[in-house]
């Protein structure tokens, strides 16, 4: 009996490859947005000409720089969105559709396929039990032209979630627990296999942040084993979900488990994402602006757990929440929330990854401190060198907007 991740491989390639082997195989998905698209583009014209070996499994999006806040951004979208008209590319996602990977999570990933993008964050569609893994622009256009490309195959390891969160914790103190074992790029050349214990206790929201987030962990992918909440998620997203024959079994390199019950929420201090604290640690901290979104915790759980904080008054912090997607987006000006965040005095927009990457819709000034329930928290990352990025999860954030402070959201549920 294989691991999940020798599974994956062998369907693919009729056999397991030994780890350290290098293996060369067809990609069922490939991705750029607009940030990165430009430089593939820029490539294969380099290489003879912008043609792409499939069309259908070739998905394009903008959400870095969207909309675009300068003419040099706008230059860019008018340039891609030429290449893509003239290739007759289908799985085109303009301005405000959403944020790439939330996408290829909600519409096209599937298990044990292989999706690559031109974002490191491209793993996040693990969640569904693909293996995904972000590339360079270079790997990226050749890609999609020869319709091919190589891997090294990673170590297989094993990660077990047992029993339910307890209050105000969900997969962002997951991936970041992982993160204060492991350390940032504490993984590379493991592919996890993860297993939960009880499925509908860990929602396919939560498997998206940690899957994200193992980007983070250097991670070569992160992968959620497929199961009854992975079929009900591809029932409800995509009308059926595929049929998985897979016994678990094989052998790993490493193990580890996850008791949900044994944790409280965590914040990820500046300037590293393994500069892990629980939020007791840190609470008092005077904050600037708090950051609800991004394809990390950009989704429907996110958005319903800042309206369950932000019910309680208005927000003493500047606030920004931004679902990943139109879809999200909806789902939550139907359910009531986008109403409570604006009264809350929320800036309320989708599909944009801009306070993020410190691009626009929120950048910050020269010693502001933020919450975010991003995934990086480096230096400079969401503007001035000298600002200060708390990670955390979307209850903690929201309680911070809240006090215009770190505080542990635990009181307000």
């Amino acid at each position: 009996m294989p691991t999940w991740t020798e599974h994956v491989f062998a369907r693919k390639l009729g056999r397991a490859p030994a780890p350290g082997e290098v293996v060369e195989l067809v990609p069922d998905l490939v991705g750029f947005h607009d940030l990165t698209g430009y430089h593939v583009l820029e490539m294969m014209e380099k290489m003879g000409g912008v043609d792409v070996f499939d069309k259908d499994r070739l998905v394009v999006a903008f959400d870095h720089l969207s909309p675009a806040p300068t003419v040099r951004a706008a230059e860019i979208q008018v340039y891609i969105r030429r290449h893509v008209r003239s290739l007759g590319l289908k799985n085109f996602h303009d301005v405000g559709e959403g944020i790439m990977h939330q996408l290829i999570l909600e519409r096209y990933a599937l298990p044990a396929q292989f999706v690559f993008g031109a974002d490191s964050h491209t793993n996040m569609a693990g969640a569904v039990g693909a293996f995904a893994q972000g590339m360079g622009a270079s790997d990226i256009a050749a890609m999609l032209k020869l319709g091919r490309t190589w891997l090294v195959a990673p170590q297989p390891m094993k990660v077990e979630i047992r029993g339910e969160p307890p209050r105000a914790v969900t997969g962002k103190d997951v991936v970041l627990h992982l993160l204060s074992i492991y350390k940032a790029e504490g993984l590379n050349g493991y592919s996890v296999d993860v297993y939960v214990e009880r499925p509908s206790a860990f929602p396919m929201d939560y498997r998206a942040t940690v899957s994200n987030m193992s980007t983070e962990l250097g991670a070569d992918a992160l992968m959620f084993v497929p199961d009854s909440e992975t079929a009900a998620f591809l029932e409800k997203t995509r009308g059926a979900a595929p049929r998985i024959d897979f016994t678990p079994g094989g052998k790993y390199a490493d193990e580890y488990t996850v008791e949900l019950g044994r944790l409280e929420p965590l914040v990820a201090a500046p300037h590293s994402v393994d500069n892990v604290k629980a939020v007791a640690e840190v609470e008092g901290v005077e904050v600037d602006q708090v950051f609800i979104g991004s394809c990390t915790n950009g989704r429907l759980s996110d958005i319903e757990a800042a309206a369950r904080v932000l019910r309680r008054g208005r927000a003493k912090a500047r606030c920004i929440a931004i679902p990943a997607s139109y879809s999200v987006f909806r789902q939550a000006l139907e359910a009531g929330y986008v109403d409570v965040l604006t009264k809350a005095g929320c800036v309320v927009t989708y599909g944009t990854c801009g306070p993020c990457i410190g691009g626009h819709f929120g950048v910050l000034g020269p010693g502001e401190v933020a919450v975010s329930t991003s995934n990086r928290n480096f230096v400079g990352r969401m503007g001035a060198n000298d600002s200060k990025v708390y990670l955390a999860n979307a209850y903690t954030a929201a309680a911070a907007a809240l006090e215009g402070r770190i505080v542990d959201p635990r009181k307000y549920l």
